[in-house]
């Protein structure tokens, strides 16, 4: 067998071949095993997961598993909204007629437009309350995780190394959020208690909130936006351990000191164990839940994990996973071999709606031109804006720029990048005033 580029030919070895066959048996799916616990103070942590979802591509039928942690605050209303709706909202998002390997390219895109979605609708109820959200797809080696918030999800793979597959959003360490929101026109700073003395964790006014990216939250206007941030990876075939948990168990335990406590325990026991350690610790302050996923080759009966991790010192957590290369290897079977690691395929964290709508996936039907990329509404022909309409971009845009989105979803980009306040309504305006002179 030979492959053409320009007029080299190279042949691929047999021997690479035959393990290409053997390893598709083996890693076109791993088994999942799962377990959740939870210790309840304020009753605001909602957790959501729904196996073996079918999706149609071409004449095949494919599988999918959707995990997903909700970490509220003034109320309950917007994680409940969020665990009901935000799966719908992200696979609306996606084209029909994909191919299983456009499918998942388009899986970033579309949990921005869900999220947005979600928020969006959330605002049109006025529901004030909001919440973080961890949200993991998981379509055969890849698993897809995209984040709002402080709740976290992290990876040990079966070679003990361990991943953050999330973003914190915390202002208190996160420079680069504090500066996005004061260029928006936000204020970022503590509780001021009178005579100059400031208290607490770095907040955004008005609302107070210690976190920069969420859904809900229309009380604090929408200098907290809810773009996530998205990791993608692959798997390496003998799987590995998936731990999501809310900030309650993140206060009081690092992700090494969480994998150790639960190490060689099923899932259910796993969280229970994480749960009852981070309790221990600091005592419950916060509701406290955590879902532990294991995934393994069909062949292992036990959990993945090595009976001792590895001693990584200064590079426990890797967040820059082995990428893609497009530069051959020297090795000549190398040169055709899928590396069998955790590989990153996608990691975006930019709030900034146009660039995380913008394509960069090979995908012919990815836009159309009379449906709105967050809401999908319908739109008629001249009623969609181009998401790159903006002074800087007039002379060069086109008619069939695209994406495009509707009116409201246009008023909400402005409103995010704080030009145009609260996406136009008056009345949150109005409070928002009363916060800052009043």
């Amino acid at each position: 067998m030979s492959s053409n580029k320009g007029d080299q030919h190279q042949t691929v070895p047999l021997s690479v071949l035959l393990k290409r066959e053997s390893d598709h048996d083996k890693v076109d799916k791993l088994e999942i095993s799962y377990g959740q616990a939870n210790h309840s103070k304020k009753g605001e942590d909602f957790t959501f997961w729904k196996t073996e979802c079918e999706h149609v591509l071409g004449d095949d039928v494919t599988t999918f598993h959707v995990f997903a942690l909700f970490d509220g605050h003034n109320g309950s209303a917007a994680a409940i909204y969020s665990k009901e709706n935000l799966l719908n909202n992200v696979l609306s998002a996606i084209p029909p007629d994909l191919n299983r390997e456009e499918w998942v390219a388009a899986l970033p895109r579309a949990l921005v437009a869900g999220f947005v979605k979600t928020d969006k609708e959330l605002q049109e109820k006025a529901q004030t309350s909001g919440t973080t959200v961890t949200f993991v797809i998981i379509e055969g080696l890849i698993v897809s995780v995209a984040s709002v918030g402080d709740s976290r999800c992290i990876l040990e793979s079966s070679e003990g190394d361990i991943y953050y597959l999330s973003a914190d959003h915390r202002l208190e360490t996160n420079e680069e959020e504090r500066e996005r929101i004061t260029a928006c026109g936000g204020e970022v700073g503590r509780l001021n208690t009178g005579g100059g003395t400031q208290i607490g964790p770095l907040r955004c006014w008005p609302g107070g909130l210690c976190l920069s990216r969420s859904i809900g939250d229309m009380d604090v206007g929408e200098f907290i936006v809810p773009v996530p941030h998205v990791k993608q990876v692959k798997l390496s075939t003998s799987g590995g351990r998936l731990v999501i948990s809310s900030d309650g168990v993140w206060d009081a335990l690092s992700a090494e000191a969480a994998l150790d406590c639960c190490r060689g325990m099923p899932p259910d026991a796993a969280a229970s164990q994480i749960v009852k350690d981070a309790v221990g610790y600091k005592g419950l302050r916060d509701d406290t839940t955590c879902i532990v996923i294991d995934l393994q080759p069909p062949e292992k009966s036990s959990p993945p994990m090595p009976a001792r991790p590895k001693k990584q010192g200064m590079n426990v957590f890797k967040s820059m996973l082995k990428k893609k290369s497009s530069e051959p290897s020297s090795a000549p079977e190398d040169q055709y071999s899928e590396p069998d690691v955790v590989e990153e395929l996608v990691e975006e964290g930019s709030a900034n709606l146009s660039e995380r709508l913008d394509t960069k996936y090979p995908i012919c039907n990815m836009f159309k031109l009379f449906i709105c990329a967050v809401c999908q509404v319908e739109m008629k022909p001249g009623e969609g804006i181009s998401i790159h309409a903006g002074p800087e971009n007039s002379k060069k845009l086109r008619p069939w720029d695209g994406p495009f989105l509707c009116a409201s979803c246009q008023e909400k980009k402005e409103a995010m990048e704080g030009k145009r306040p609260s996406g136009g309504n008056p009345d949150i305006y109005n409070f928002m005033l009363q916060w800052f002179f009043f």
